[in-house]
């Protein structure tokens, strides 16, 4: 017999089709201007605007709501220089071995290097952990369900959310990331999934000419 609590729905909120449109229209048309950036204003940005992001992050779906996440907000300019050196580190070994002459010929479209200013220039360093189990006081472990795919939902809606506010993100994923666990002071039982760099973009920052699918291209109606 299920010992599940439930409540009605009452948060729902239900609109008519010409407003269902209108809404999914400037949805689409908003987050069409989301652009990733690489040239970031060292601007301040309220935390409050942060933590309220983080918030809608922490509404993502997830098995078996275990809520399998942890954010690290990093704006301490002494931690983000270690951040920057640690993943420049890591950058240099990718540029000159790790990665292959196809990915680094893509790369060239985007004028990427190992050189990463913006992880000092840009306010606020989110780093991003998945945890496959959770650990109590005592050390018993929790399995945490689906958490890699969960992790990703979160991120996007807090890219959303960023964007939504006005600010830029960049996605960072050094490889490897394990000095993110020692800088950020985290349990070797998460997993270092993603460095989310977030402020504003500098006045003068350029983005690369891209061109993004047509709904036909990714999608497919089966009736």
């Amino acid at each position: 017999m299920s010992d599940a609590a439930f409540q009605p729905l009452n948060q729902y909120r239900r609109y008519d089709e010409d407003e269902m449109l209108a809404r999914s229209e400037a949805l689409y048309e908003d987050l069409n201007r989301r652009r990733t950036v690489r040239d970031f204003s060292d601007k301040p940005v309220p935390r409050s605007v942060i933590e309220n992001c983080l918030k809608v992050a922490n509404t993502a779906p997830s098995g078996a709501n275990m809520q399998p996440w942890h954010f690290a907000v990093i704006s301490n300019p002494e931690v983000k220089q270690r951040v920057r050196e640690a993943a420049e580190a890591e950058e240099r070994e990718f540029y000159g071995h790790r990665a292959s002459d196809e990915w680094l010929e893509e790369l060239k479209k985007f004028g990427t290097d190992a050189n990463k200013p913006f992880l000092e220039t840009a306010p606020y360093l989110i780093a991003i952990f998945m945890q496959k189990f959770a650990v109590d006081e005592d050390g018993n472990k929790t399995k945490h369900y689906n958490p890699q795919e969960t992790v990703r939902l979160a991120t996007g809606m807090l890219i959303a959310a960023l964007h939504q506010c006005g600010l830029a993100s960049l996605t960072h994923t050094p490889s490897p990331m394990a000095f993110l666990y020692e800088i950020c002071g985290r349990p070797k039982h998460e997993r270092a999934y993603l460095l989310l760099v977030v402020g504003y973009p500098a006045d003068d920052a350029q983005v690369p000419v891209i061109e993004r699918k047509q709904l036909k291209d990714f999608a497919a109606f089966i009736e």
